[in-house]
């Protein structure tokens, strides 16, 4: 798992604005007619509508799409009773993965009252505003009253992730597991080591796929649950056992599953040896197991084993439940998240695992096979398909079972409303980071002086994607790392090209070598390599790395220049070119070129628009391309929308395949309906474009800047197409994130080539 540094995480949530989530304007406000619809005395429209009609509030207002994520903070994730405010950073964390995920808004509210009825009351009385609630962090056994009285007494969906998702995903993986053992799950010995709310919601749920309470021995901190012990309280009670085990040890001989959910190191290899054959360890304390995977594995080669851990096969996590199954309850507008429901994102779940992993996954994880099987019981988080397979599983079972008040019929339709809910491709650097982790390259940083850089330098080495290479001065790079506690980044190479004679000698011969027709002297090889981005794309050159990071202080043509003098273009490449990726709510849009070509000719830009397709296939998606200019199929004329028909014209006759038109004005090329209403000629008029090629690179480079400081845009980039190896040029104040996310594409980049 990723290391996390107590400044770093302080920094990330202290950052302006602070905090993770804010409130954002859905409609316009930018005249007083809207400022008079949003308010008074517009607003009183729909007041009324909803006080005839209480229903109406869905048409009207953000009910529909708004769950409460609500705590009293009285069980934060591994910190205990740390009270509502501490409780926050948590709940927003919540409320940025229903975002993500599933496309929910939500308002987290920290309540300060730990009187289950009294909470039952505060929570109760937030009905109108919400479509849903998220319980969060509530120490068991109060969470259990405050959930079942909700679910009760209040008509939207209700629940308590902390124990419901992990009951759901742990199910799903169980199914699994015993149809790859071939066991029965009327039959299976289970041991629960733990005995809180996840605990019991598990258990419970087990028993409702058909597992037989007598064959359940639960354990708590005094040892096994017996019917005999005092003051047990009502959910202890419904598991405790007449037999004859006293301790986790005892309970373990000849049990076929363990679930844990205590905490670490509690098992051991000798107990695990008394299992049955074949036995299923689901060992989810976090951020430690019950017992280690390495240890559990090596212990023996029969287990079918699950953690919570992301760096394990298997992994228990709640994200693959919560965010879809909000999903499906809100759009059917149901008044409760009952079993039924939740037994379909069990078996969607369950059954995903079981169909072919699309390629882009195995991208993702860098994986040549990925299927059902011991290592691979439950989907990846980062999997796209589960929106698209729980949320209308869920749905229909809300349906079908009478608590939904709203009907879908269109189920084709209800998927592509989904994935535009959240973006299709909106995981888009989370699946590069995990496909640069699984091959690591070496990477220079050659402007290793700049914190930026070296905070790039060490979240790479926490996401285990690199090795950096730090260029610059020693003294001063060892002393920022010193002054910001990087401490992982001590043990890398550090290089100052100034001091590295021998070196400098040897790469100015090869210099010279490449350059001496080109006007440069011996000595000026040699000087050229005493400065920074010559000595690092030399480096590159010689195989000494694996990708070469640069620019973050330094105008970009002077940093690309050695680059291209020392390592050049592909072969069969005219020109390089740059591309941004535009990351949006709406999904991932390519923009080229923004870098680089200043005016290019029609020409050229048939070069720019072919190296971009490439690239984007290359980032798993299919390029549907618009050449931009200020007019839409020669409305206006003019050099530009000349210059841009020609090059597609130009385009289209060396890529017969390619989907590309224009030319186009920008508005147009991302509307689909626009573009199907008064140009359904164009091969555009299916599906909108994706990928927009600018007829220079002042339109590029605007647009990009634009959409990233007024439009609240990601720009991932600049990714620089056409270099014989993994060269890419940062724009100057790149943050560390960005300098992170460029790291990650450059070793994705280095993989497809390269062995270092």
């Amino acid at each position: 798992m990723a290391k996390v540094r107590k400044n770093d995480a302080l920094d990330y949530h202290e950052s302006k604005p602070e905090g993770k989530i804010e409130v954002r304007a859905t409609k316009p406000l930018s005249s007083q007619h809207d400022l008079a619809l949003a308010y008074s005395p517009g607003v009183a429209e729909p007041c009324l509508v909803i006080a005839e009609d209480q229903e109406a509030v869905y048409r009207f207002t953000a009910k529909g799409n708004l769950v409460g994520v609500i705590t009293n903070g009285t069980a934060v994730l591994g910190l205990g009773n740390i009270g509502p405010e501490a409780s926050k950073p948590v709940m927003e964390g919540k409320g940025v993965l229903f975002k993500k995920f599933a496309g929910i808004d939500v308002f987290d509210i920290e309540i300060n009252e730990t009187d289950p009825d009294k909470f039952i009351e505060i929570v109760k009385s937030l009905e109108p505003t919400f479509g849903g609630i998220n319980l969060e962090d509530i120490k068991a056994p109060e969470s259990f009253k405050i959930e079942s009285a909700l679910r009760e007494q209040m008509n939207i969906p209700i629940m308590h992730d902390d124990q419901h998702g992990t009951a759901i995903i742990s199910s799903a993986a169980l199914l699994n597991a015993l149809e790859i053992t071939g066991k029965k799950i009327e039959k299976i010995k289970i041991v629960v080591s733990g005995a809180g709310a996840a605990a019991m919601a598990c258990t419970n749920l087990y028993v409702n796929l058909g597992a037989n309470p007598n064959n359940i021995v639960m354990t708590d901190s005094k040892g096994c649950i017996r019917s005999d012990r005092e003051n047990l309280d009502e959910s202890k009670a419904t598991y405790a056992t007449d037999s004859d085990v006293h301790t986790l040890e005892d309970a373990l001989i000849g049990a076929d599953m363990l679930l844990g959910l205590s905490v670490a190191n509690t098992v051991t290899p000798k107990m695990l040896k008394t299992m049955a054959k074949d036995p299923i360890v689901f060992a989810l304390a976090n951020p430690d197991p019950e017992i280690a995977y390495e240890l559990a594995m090596a212990t023996r080669d029969d287990i079918l084993m699950a953690t919570g851990r992301s760096d394990h096969p298997n992994q228990v996590n709640n994200v693959l439940g919560f965010p879809y199954i909000f999903r499906g309850a809100l759009d059917v507008r149901a008044t409760a998240i009952n079993e039924e429901m939740k037994l379909a994102s069990v078996k969607a779940i369950a059954d995903l695992a079981k169909e072919v992993v699309p390629d882009l996954v195995l991208k993702a994880y860098h994986a040549k096979n990925m299927g059902f099987g011991k290592d691979y019981l439950i989907p990846k988080p980062l999997d796209p398909r589960l929106i698209t397979t729980i949320s209308p599983a869920v749905a229909k079972a809300a349906m079908d079972s009478g608590v939904a008040r709203q009907k879908i019929t269109d189920w084709e339709k209800y998927s592509i409303e989904l994935q535009e809910r959240i973006g299709i491709d909106n995981r888009f650097i989370s699946r590069i980071i995990i496909r640069a982790r699984k091959e690591p390259k070496k990477v220079i940083f050659a402007e290793a002086e700049h914190i930026n850089i070296l905070k790039a330098a060490q979240m790479a080495i926490d996401e285990r994607i690199a090795k950096p290479i730090l260029m610059g001065r020693i003294d001063k790079i060892t002393s920022l790392i010193e002054e910001f506690g990087l401490d992982d980044l001590k043990s890398c190479q550090i290089i100052d090209p100034y001091l590295e004679k021998e070196k400098i000698e040897e790469y100015g011969k090869v210099l010279y070598k490449k350059r001496q027709r080109k006007g440069m002297t011996p000595e000026q090889a040699r000087r050229k390599m005493r400065d920074r981005n010559y000595f690092a794309s030399m480096m590159l050159h010689q195989g000494e790395a694996g990708a070469l990071i640069a620019g973050v202080s330094n105008d970009y043509p002077k940093t690309i220049l050695p680059a291209l003098q020392i390592i050049g273009v592909e072969d069969g490449i005219n020109r390089v070119a740059g591309m941004y990726i535009i990351s949006t709510g709406k999904g991932n849009y390519f923009f080229s070129d923004t870098t680089v070509n200043k005016n290019p000719t029609a020409e050229e830009l048939v070069d720019i628009i072919g190296l971009t397709s490439r690239v984007v296939r290359f980032f798993d998606t299919t390029p549907r391309m618009a050449a931009i200019s200020y007019s839409n199929f020669g409305s206006a004329t003019g050099e530009v929308p000349s210059k841009v028909s020609k090059a597609v014209a130009l385009a289209k006759e060396k890529w017969p395949d390619l989907i590309i038109d224009g030319d186009l004005q920008a508005d147009v090329a991302l509307d689909k309906k626009l573009i199907q209403e008064r140009y359904p000629f164009s091969s555009l008029a299916l599906k909108a474009a994706n990928t927009l090629i600018f007829p220079d690179l002042a339109s590029g480079n605007v647009a990009y800047k634009l959409l990233m400081k007024i439009g609240g845009a990601e720009a991932i980039g600049p990714v620089l197409m056409g270099m014989k190896k993994s060269v890419h040029v940062l724009q100057a104040g790149s943050s560390a994130r960005d300098i992170f996310n460029m790291t990650a594409i450059a070793v994705v980049d280095a993989q497809e080539n390269y062995d270092l």
